[in-house]
């Protein structure tokens, strides 16, 4: 009884402590309900669809078509078949009054005109989102013609064909709208792995072999989507290839879909300086077999996270004035610090959304960050979160972003990177605030009894 007494005294004393005026609690909130939908819809082209990706013979016409021959092409020739289905997958997560949207898209890279047309259209229908996040796979061998940028359609993917543009609009519309019919009662959780050997480095340098997953369950038990995450260029296909296809990502995720019966996204990761090792369609089939088979092997041993909820924040990283710096495209013989300047073709500002999903973070980028990039901002989510992943080239595409000792040595990618020196640092930076930002929005806070 002594013990019994004492015992009883020592929680009287610390509840008169906690209760006295101004003592104050950390609280959590209780878990939100999580609802989840997933989709996936192929993209019905025209015939005479052009390949995006490469920008150079054999893919490039002699001559311009001023003749109209082909209505969807101008600079490139048309593609000659699809070899396998372009696809847009949508995942629509909403948990405690917040609502994303995820799109995997078989293209190589994000026209932001149409992501904002998508955001739009989504509003007038009543789907409002916290974060729409649009990944490109990446894809050398996906569709052209469906971006408004005079510069990158000379480049890469062609002039803009609204009746290209307006298939691939209505398929990332139809998926999403359907993903949301789909919506049932679900759980998250995320997982990582390792898939070393498939990719090799274009700056000498380590690459980044981890595999990221997120496993989304219907709490009926049933599979509802996974997104998988990983750093490979859609390049195993070369520019002799004229036949569509999603490359060895697309390959990977039919194989996926095939096994556990759900839409597969995929989101490419800091991929500025990582190349496929095999290549050729017997490359394809090979990453893509090892790819599927690693992600459908962490599957049965990812578990639910304990922490359910959904947050998003973006942050604008100003950038320098873009241009091309012509020493690393032509050699040391052009004086450093000549540059064609590209203010009237591209954005002074980058937006970095950084999405938190259960126990993860997604950080999205607007173009090709290289793995030194990418592994910092992993480095600095862990404080936070159990898994940071990186989802590069989503939502736009505004070329690579470098590590500066990597922006000053001459080669394909510092000469694809038009923000000097320092920015690639800069959308570092941004990605770090935010995910800073939504930790400390996570955080319990004290709060005072009474109140």
């Amino acid at each position: 009884m002594r013990g019994l007494r004492a015992g009883a005294l020592r929680a009287l004393i610390v509840a008169a402590l906690l209760l006295r005026p101004g003592a104050a609690s950390v609280t959590a909130a209780p878990a939100p309900r999580l609802l989840a939908g997933a989709a996936g819809v192929t993209v019905d082209l025209p015939a005479d669809t052009p390949l995006g990706g490469y920008g150079g013979f054999p893919r490039r016409a002699w001559m311009p078509d001023l003749l109209g021959r082909h209505p969807d092409t101008f600079w490139f020739r048309p593609a000659t078949g699809i070899h396998d289905p372009i696809k847009v997958r949508a995942l629509v997560l909403e948990a405690g009054g917040v609502r994303l949207l995820f799109l995997g898209v078989d293209v190589v890279g994000m026209d932001p005109a149409l992501v904002a047309d998508l955001r739009r259209r989504l509003d007038q229908l009543g789907l409002r989102y916290a974060a729409v996040i649009a990944a490109a796979s990446h894809t050398h061998s996906g569709p052209g013609a469906y971006a408004q940028s005079t510069l990158f359609g000379l480049l890469a993917v062609d002039r803009e064909s609204p009746r290209v543009r307006g298939r691939i609009f209505r398929a990332m519309e139809d998926a999403a709208r359907e993903a949301e019919r789909r919506k049932r009662a679900a759980t998250i959780g995320t997982g990582r792995s390792e898939v070393p050997g498939l990719t090799d480095s274009r700056v000498r340098e380590p690459v980044d072999p981890e595999l990221g997953v997120l496993k989304v369950m219907g709490t009926d038990k049933r599979p509802v989507a996974v997104m998988w995450n990983y750093a490979i260029h859609g390049t195993a296909l070369g520019r002799e290839n004229r036949q569509l296809s999603g490359d060895v990502m697309g390959d990977a995720s039919a194989r996926i879909e095939e096994q556990l019966g759900v839409p597969a996204l995929f989101v490419n990761g800091a991929v500025g300086d990582v190349s496929p090792r095999q290549r050729g369609w017997d490359g394809v089939a090979a990453g893509g077999k090892t790819l599927a088979g690693a992600v459908v092997a962490l599957w049965p041993r990812i578990t639910a996270d304990p922490d359910q909820r959904l947050a998003a924040a973006s942050v604008t990283a100003l950038l320098p004035p873009p241009g091309v710096e012509l020493s690393n495209c032509l050699g040391r013989w052009i004086p450093r610090g000549t540059r064609l300047g590209l203010r009237a073709a591209l954005p002074s500002s980058a937006e970095v959304w950084v999405v938190a999903v259960g126990r993860g973070a997604w950080v999205a980028i607007p173009g090709e960050p290289d793995t030194r990039l990418g592994r910092e901002i992993k480095t600095a989510g862990r404080a936070s979160f159990a898994t940071t992943f990186v989802a590069g080239v989503s939502n736009a595409y505004q070329g690579y972003f470098l590590a500066a000792e990597h922006f000053r040595t001459s080669s394909y990618i510092s000469c694809g990177s038009l923000y000097g020196e320092r920015g690639g640092e800069l959308v570092r930076d941004a990605a770090i605030a935010g995910l800073r930002e939504l930790a400390e929005r996570r955080a319990p806070r004290p709060v005072k009894p009474g109140r």
